[in-house]
């Protein structure tokens, strides 16, 4: 069942971690995102433990996604979001996709499209990562791609599935 969504402007966020308590890091994300003013959380999906993607070579992670509510633009949502990763400890440069205490990607922001040398919404790789369809479909599985024209159970029914192991926590 799809979810009412506000006047304000919604947007989908994927939270992931694969360090220290990677639950609670998740969590302590989700929690400091939305005690910032202009965002309200709308809804949270079931936390998932997932296979890691790409580089391969660490732990699993534990993967979620929120819905929020926000009177931020992108550009200012993206900043917060990256305000709270550096306070949970993520540093720029390591390994591309490797481990981290905490991620937050901004995935869908209503059905705008937009591409930045800093953001791109949605996000570029979300149609081929199982551990953050998934999660959506858990929120609403009607939001549509604005750019591929289908929702995200059906792209999450059509994608092939390797080496992407996913069980709820």
């Amino acid at each position: 069942m799809a979810i009412q969504k506000t006047q304000a402007p919604w947007a989908i966020v994927s939270v992931g971690s694969n360090m220290g308590d990677p639950r609670a890091n998740c969590q302590k994300g989700i929690d400091s995102l939305c005690q910032n003013q202009g965002i309200g959380l709308m809804a949270c999906s079931k936390f998932y433990e997932t296979q890691p993607v790409d580089y391969t070579d660490q732990n699993w992670f534990v993967n979620a996604a929120i819905m929020i509510c926000t009177e931020l633009t992108p550009k200012e949502l993206f900043e917060c979001i990256q305000h709270v990763q550096r306070t949970m400890g993520r540093k720029a440069g390591g390994i591309r996709f490797g481990p981290r205490a905490l991620d937050l990607d901004i995935i869908f922001y209503q059905d705008i499209v937009m591409e930045t040398p800093w953001l791109t919404i949605p996000h570029p790789r979300m149609h081929k990562r199982r551990f953050v369809l998934q999660p959506i479909c858990d929120i609403d599985p009607t939001v549509v791609h604005p750019v591929f024209g289908l929702d995200v159970k059906t792209i999450l029914n059509q994608l092939v599935v390797e080496d992407q192991d996913i069980r709820q926590c």
